[in-house]
């Protein structure tokens, strides 16, 4: 990573908030009784100036004290709080409760304005079919603080080709929190849009290794064992480390990824399920025709050992083909008796 992308986090130790919320307080207080001990002696005209300083001096306080009431700031737990002071980097809260800092210190986030904006658009929707106040359009849940929480992000579906050349369709979540807040803030625009779009890129060049199934019919030394619907979990910890490595620079750690959605795509779908039907069909039909094998032989050997039948072999084949029409048969056998001899 370039040192002209990367910011150093620096963790701030600031003052308690409450504290010098009641210094303030009991600053207003003081001043407030200044500033009426100088309207008095203003009223005389033997302290007159020095009551106007005392009023002057109570407006500079108070003007001051609102000033300072600027730096007082709450960071919820699970979240963070970056602070840049005249476009420089002042430092980065962690920590929860209620702080005091430089009051001309402003919290930065990158995704405010573009949130508020959103969230503005959907009340101004709501508020003309009536379900919603006004009050709602100004946005006010919304903060500037940074979620340090885990987060689930679904970029929902996209159709991608397989090692095959297939068209699946195929869709992931992401399990994911904000490791560096500082990073995320200052490494990249968006942090939130980054990684929907690393997400999308890291599925598809994943998906496009490995094919959606692996079929007996089909030989080729390029394919790996591993299949999207057979594999899915160690490919899904594939995306996860593929994933990793490219939004480690945005300060973020993904904790899990898993395929939600995997499916072939419209155009091919109806011809891969023929083929998946024929394949188990077939594959039916091969463990019947062992199985009815292995009986006619055990059959044939078994009456042969207890002499109940002298079978020449003539008669074995015609035995043999009638037991096996009988157990390979879709329809269940209809017997015919034969009283008389089979010559």
């Amino acid at each position: 990573m370039s040192d002209k992308k990367y910011v150093e986090e620096k963790i701030l130790n600031p003052k308690n908030g409450f504290v010098v919320l009641a210094l303030t307080i009991l600053s207003y207080l003081l001043s407030i009784a200044i500033f009426m001990f100088g309207i008095i002696l203003a009223t005389s005209k033997v302290f007159l100036v020095g009551g106007v300083i005392l009023i002057i001096l109570s407006a500079i306080s108070w003007i001051f004290l609102t000033i300072l009431l600027g730096g007082l700031k709450v960071v919820s737990p699970n979240e963070a709080r970056i602070f840049t002071l005249f476009g420089v980097y002042y430092g980065t809260i962690q920590k929860p409760g209620f702080f005091f800092v430089n009051p001309f210190c402003t919290s930065f986030s990158p995704t405010y304005q573009k949130e508020r904006l959103q969230a503005i658009q959907e009340a101004s929707a709501n508020l003309k079919k009536g379900s919603v106040s006004s009050t709602a359009l100004q946005g006010n849940n919304l903060t500037k603080a940074i979620s340090l929480k885990t987060q689930t992000l679904n970029n929902g579906c996209q159709k991608v080709n397989d090692v095959l050349g297939n068209p699946i369709v195929i869709g992931a979540v992401v399990i994911w929190h904000v490791k560096n807040a500082t990073q995320a803030v200052f490494s990249v625009e968006d942090y939130k849009e980054y990684l929907s779009i690393q997400t999308d890129s890291t599925i598809r060049n994943i998906a496009r290794l490995y094919p959606y199934d692996v079929f007996d019919d089909v030989e080729d030394d390029n394919l790996n064992e591993k299949s999207l619907r057979g594999s899915a979990i160690e490919i899904a910890e594939q995306m996860q480390t593929e994933l990793q490595k490219r939004v480690s620079e945005a300060g973020l750690e993904i904790e899990e990824v898993r395929i939600t959605h995997l499916a072939y795509s419209e155009e091919i779908a109806a011809a891969m399920l023929q083929r998946q039907q024929a394949a188990a069909i077939i594959a039916a039909r091969q463990k019947i025709v062992d199985g009815a094998v292995g009986m006619v032989k055990m059959a044939i050997d078994k009456l042969g050992e207890d002499e109940i039948v002298v079978l020449d072999e003539e008669r074995k084949a015609a035995m043999v083909s009638n037991l096996l029409v009988v157990l390979c048969g879709n329809k269940d056998a209809q017997p015919i008796v034969n009283s008389g001899s089979i010559y």
